[in-house]
């Protein structure tokens, strides 16, 4: 392992002796970085690792509690405008294009060429042309964004940031949305950046473009900088070294995979191109089975096309010896299978109903008489649910966005066990719980496979899929590659994760 080289020259960018503290969580511990003009540096780190809040100080987004950040040797002082005045861009995982505007209109929102007061359509025209071809986009100025795939829509809002000459562009995993073929039109415009004298950090866990793009990494663990260093002299192994420290010594893996009931549920063949092209497995009853990949490998459109939220091109599902070629949602739950989704906030709750009325909202029958819903019932069924999970709230009416986000989740599993689901699909169970909670849902899973329940488990978390899962599927390219069984090295799987042959 070879730790990066020292420039003499001006640094593009530095963070000194930087401190962010958020309660209850030190995000940045005393950090040093540094960057210099036409550097490509991959930034590394698991989830929480500290390398968002590290970009939102370089955008000026945020201000360290202690420390400095200077841009072309200035000390920044002031917020994002001033940030972006000193050359500074970011190209986020959520983008931020206007789709039923044109890539040019795109491409000079905000800065309007203009000719006797109008705006200057050809001249817009031009400028998006240029600016396109500086970083070899081969797309339309005149397209509407909503037509363009979705490596053209990342290439375009690259193509936007790069207006006024910038001196350091962020990107934030900008390849986790698109397929391996598309990766390759981003990779090389991000070096044509580079070529141009531009100084990238770009953010990805996938060590086959880091390796390719970048010269050296810059690896985070808890807050603080874990290393800085070469690519080249580097293995895989060491940078998972350094991004997991030893801390996964003091968890317990399940200890052995679970005696497997029968079949409860098989996947055969199924394809939802581009993410999905041939996904086969099967689930025993009680038996915890994870998903590990990248972000955008595929994992939540996997449990959406299994319990019916999104349609797939080729393939069955078989359910308790039952055939589906093209399952529907109400289907589905009607079937037994319990769905969370990976977004609670959105998509998992009602905030401003109460704990109750979302825990019951699987199964309104059993709470119900003639049409009318019976709240001692109701209440009955709540009471027993929130004492299973160990939800702590001031009663069961209490609404439910008002409660922690470990509560908020428990619930949402618990919906499921109250519907009496056979079968739960999580989707980041413990994406925003903190530690507390991510131990009582992982006892919760284990206590629901013990009763003769199946789970699959998605997570971004590596490290938290021994603890839980008696199998581990690692999805790449759009299928099943490996399958781990417990006991399970983090380290391996890590490396395995990182690894896309």
């Amino acid at each position: 392992m070879t730790t990066v080289k020292q420039h003499d020259a001006l640094p593009i960018a530095q963070v000194i002796a930087g401190n962010k503290r958020y309660p209850g969580v030190i995000a940045l511990d005393n950090v040093d970085f540094t960057l210099h003009k036409g550097e490509v540096r991959a930034l590394l780190g698991k989830n929480g690792a500290g390398k968002s809040t590290l970009i939102r100080m370089l955008t000026g987004s945020e201000r360290l509690d202690s420390g400095d950040v200077k841009l072309n040797g200035t000390r920044l002082e002031g917020g994002t405008r001033r940030a972006a005045e000193l050359g500074v861009r970011a190209v986020y995982q959520e983008l931020s294009l206007v789709e039923g505007l044109s890539v040019a209109e795109n491409l000079c929102l905000g800065h309007w060429p203009k000719q006797g007061g109008m705006i200057d359509q050809r001249q817009m025209t031009r400028q998006a042309r240029q600016r396109l071809d500086a970083l070899g986009v081969d797309v339309d100025p005149d397209a509407l964004v909503e037509t363009l795939s979705p490596a053209q829509k990342q290439l375009v809002e690259i193509a936007r940031v790069m207006a006024g000459e910038p001196g350091l562009v962020i990107l934030d995993e900008p390849t986790s949305s698109l397929a391996s073929q598309e990766v390759e039109l981003v990779m090389a415009a991000v070096k044509r950046m580079s070529a141009l004298g531009v100084a990238v950090i770009y953010v990805s866990h996938r060590m086959e473009e880091i390796r390719r793009i970048a010269s050296a990494a810059t690896i985070m663990r808890d807050g603080q900088v874990a290393g800085n260093v070469s690519l080249e002299n580097t293995t895989t192994g060491d940078i998972v070294a350094l991004m997991l420290g030893r801390e996964q010594q003091s968890h317990t893996p399940v200890a052995c995979a679970a005696p497997r009931g029968e079949p409860v549920l098989t996947v055969r063949g199924l394809r939802q191109p581009p993410k999905l092209n041939d996904i086969s497995f099967t689930l025993h009853r009680g038996e915890v089975i994870g998903i590990a990949g990248l972000l955008g490998a595929g994992r939540s459109e996997l449990l959406k096309a299994i319990v019916g939220l999104e349609a797939f091109d080729a393939g069955e599902i078989v359910l308790n010896g039952e055939t589906l070629h093209r399952p529907g949602y109400a289907a589905m739950l009607a079937r037994g299978i319990g769905y969370t989704p990976e977004n609670r906030k959105e998509a998992g709750i009602v905030p401003l109903l109460g704990v109750d009325e979302n825990t019951v909202i699987t199964n309104r029958h059993a709470v119900s008489a003639r049409g009318v819903l019976q709240w001692p019932r109701i209440r009955q069924f709540t009471d027993a649910i929130m004492q299973r999970m160990s939800v702590k709230a001031a009663s069961s009416e209490t609404p439910i966005g008002t409660l922690s986000g470990g509560n908020q989740q428990k619930v949402v599993i618990g919906r499921w066990v109250y519907a009496g689901s056979q079968i739960l699909l999580l989707d980041e169970p413990t994406r925003g719980v903190d530690i507390e909670a991510k131990q009582q849902i992982y006892a919760i899973v284990r206590e629901l496979a013990a009763e003769g329940k199946s789970v699959v488990f998605i997570s971004s978390e590596v490290e938290e899929l021994p603890l839980v899962c008696d199998r581990i599927l690692l999805l790449q390219r759009g299928t099943f590659s490996r399958e781990f069984v417990s006991p399970v090295s983090v380290d391996e799987l890590m490396s395995a994760i990182l690894s896309v042959h």
